[in-house]
C-alpha cells in the first residue's frame, strides 16, 4: 500500500511540474485553465476519433456578405469587407479542454493572413465555458495566445431564440445553402470561400492546423 501511494504521490509532483512548464508565460490563468492547456494535447487524441466534417458547395440562399455582426468592443463589423477572402468562423470559449485551439487559430490565422480572415464568437452554450465579460474575454486571449484576429460581441450560437443572426445562418439550410448542423461543442469551425458559399464544417477536435484544414484554406 505505501508503494502505491508513493507511486501516486509522485506521478501527481511530475504532472504538477509538467503544467508549470507548460504555462510558465500564462497569465492570469485559473487552475483548471492550466490544467486544461497542459492535457489538450491528450485530449486532442481522444477526441478526434470521432471527428465530424462536412462539405458542400451549395448556392447560399440569403447573401453572407448581407451579415452584420459586434465586435467585441460593440463596433458594428459589416461582412461586406469580406468579400474576396476566405473565413472561418468558430465559437470560442475561456475554459475548454479545446481553449488551447486560440494558439492554433492565430498561427493559422497569421500564415495565410493575405487570404484568410478569423472571426472569434465566444458564448457560453456549452457547460457555462465563457463565463467572462467582454473585457476579460479580449484580455484573456491576448495576453495568452496573442490573439490579433477578430473577436465578436459574447453571444449564443446555438439554435434558440436568442442565436447570433451569424450562426442563424451558417445552421440553417434554407439560408446557407445545404447544412443544419449547430456547433456541437466550442470551437466548432465553418468555413466560407472567397465567393461567400459555406464550404465546409469542422467538429471541435478538428485542429485548426490540420491537414483538413489547411487542404481547404489553401484552395
Amino acid at each position: 500500500m505505501k508503494r502505491i501511494l508513493i507511486i501516486v504521490l509522485l506521478i501527481v509532483l511530475v504532472f504538477a511540474g509538467y503544467v508549470m512548464i507548460v504555462n510558465i508565460h500564462s497569465k492570469d490563468m485559473t487552475v483548471r485553465q492550466k490544467i486544461l492547456k497542459a492535457v489538450y494535447p491528450a485530449f486532442m487524441w481522444f477526441s478526434g476519433k470521432k471527428a465530424k466534417t462536412l462539405s458542400n458547395h451549395a448556392q447560399p440562399a440569403v447573401p453572407f456578405y448581407s451579415l452584420k455582426g459586434l465586435l467585441n468592443n460593440g463596433t458594428e463589423y459589416s461582412f461586406e469587407q469580406l468579400k474576396g477572402k476566405k473565413v472561418l468562423l468558430v465559437n470560442t470559449a475561456s475554459n475548454c479542454g479545446y481553449t488551447n485551439q486560440y494558439d492554433e487559430l492565430q498561427e493559422l490565422y497569421e500564415r495565410f493572413e493575405n487570404k484568410l480572415v478569423i472571426l472569434g464568437f465566444p458564448a457560453n452554450d456549452f457547460k457555462e465555458q465563457e463565463k467572462g465579460s467582454d473585457e476579460e474575454i479580449a484580455q484573456f486571449c491576448k495576453v495568452n495566445f496573442g490573439v490579433t484576429f477578430p473577436l465578436m460581441k459574447k453571444s449564443s450560437v446555438v439554435k434558440n431564440t436568442d442565436q447570433n443572426d451569424v450562426f442563424k445562418w451558417l445552421t440553417d439550410s434554407a439560408k446557407n445553402g445545404w447544412n443544419n448542423q449547430q456547433p456541437s461543442w466550442n470551437f466548432s469551425k465553418y468555413l466560407v470561400n472567397e465567393n461567400g458559399v459555406l464550404t465546409n464544417y469542422f467538429d471541435p477536435s478538428v485542429s485548426p492546423l490540420s491537414e483538413e484544414v489547411i487542404s481547404e484554406v489553401k484552395k
